[in-house]
């Protein structure tokens, strides 16, 4: 397997006049130019970028115009993360806007002084990002986007989808700080539903072909691909090794679904992205991530590929055809 691929980019040139005004005793050490840390847990998807771009050129920052961002992000391992943290404080950053909860930890262990704006599918209370909700108390505030917690929904839709499922296979991340809970979710969602669950396992781009030749030994009827950045980041992968072996599957974003992906129910994530964008904008005119509440995003859409589903032999229900907010046909 080849090795990791960090890739370093400047994007950004950040606004000057009271750009970094928390905290106090760090913006006498700030360059001349304000530097925004894009520290990521999945390899760059450019959809998402623009929606960031967006949020900060909401709050008067302006790619190429005004501002300057550093990107990390990684191809293949969260192992990277400590490091590229590591870097941005280096670099003297004036927020540090992380990516999913493995970018969150590495952020929050690296920068104990700089602003860090998160966007992750993890509980920022439960797993110590954030104090409270609404008044997070620290460095850390942003957007907790609403994942783990869909597992009863995406089982049963899933069950609807292919009526006689009995078995179905998880996909989780065992290098996630969320695949526990993620799994001890999923696991009692089954439980409930009567449906058989086998935790399937993959930290790397290898391991994705020995999951789906295991699905099909096990004869799997289905597979629930769980919320996690590197799965984000390999959606074509993914969909098309479901393609290759017959396999209906459920993701978290509707993006699976736009390349082939049977069917996906979580949160519309360009959202999650632009408010990052937004709450980053917010701490360079001065606002302290102590007293900015946590924004919880609930926005959640179902989407649907009606040719994968012809393509596995399945018939999709009228009630899930109507109930859809995006079908691909």
């Amino acid at each position: 397997m080849r090795g990791h691929r960090v890739i370093k980019r400047r994007e950004f040139i950040m606004l000057v006049g009271g750009a970094a005004a928390w905290p106090l005793t760090a913006r006498s050490q700030q360059p001349a130019m304000p530097v925004v840390g894009f520290l990521s847990s999945l390899s760059y998807l450019a959809s998402f970028a623009t929606a960031f771009r967006q949020g900060l050129a909401d709050m008067g920052y302006v790619d190429g115009q005004n501002a300057v961002i550093e990107n990390r992000w990684i191809e293949r391992s969260y192992d990277e993360l400590s490091a590229m943290a590591g870097d941005l404080v280096q670099r003297q950053a004036a927020v540090i806007v992380a990516i999913g909860p493995p970018a969150v930890v590495a952020a929050k262990s690296a920068a104990p002084s700089i602003p860090i704006v998160f966007v992750a599918g993890a509980d920022p209370v439960k797993f110590g990002f954030v104090t409270s909700f609404n008044r997070p108390g620290g460095n850390l505030t942003g957007v907790w986007v609403v994942t783990p917690a869909l597992a009863q929904k995406r089982l049963e839709l899933l069950r609807e989808m292919v009526p006689k499922a009995a078995l179905i296979g998880l996909l989780v991340n065992p290098k996630s700080p969320v695949a526990e809970p993620q799994m001890r979710d999923a696991q009692q969602v089954a439980r409930a539903l009567g449906l058989g669950l086998n935790v399937l396992y993959a930290a790397t781009d290898s391991e994705f072909e020995d999951v789906f030749v295991t699905l099909t030994h096990q004869r799997a009827d289905a597979l629930f691909v769980s919320a996690d950045p590197l799965f984000a980041s390999r959606q074509q992968q993914l969909v098309t090794l479901a393609a290759r072996h017959k396999v209906p599957a459920i993701y978290e974003w509707r993006e699976f679904v736009e390349v082939g992906g049977l069917m996906s129910y979580g949160t519309v994530i360009r959202e999650s992205f632009y408010k990052g964008g937004i709450y980053a904008g917010r701490i360079l005119k001065g606002e302290n991530p102590a007293d900015l509440p946590v924004e919880q995003l609930n926005k959640l859409e179902l989407a649907i590929n009606l040719n994968t589903a012809k393509a596995l032999g399945l018939t999709v229900p009228l009630t899930l055809q109507v109930a859809a907010d995006k079908v691909v046909e």
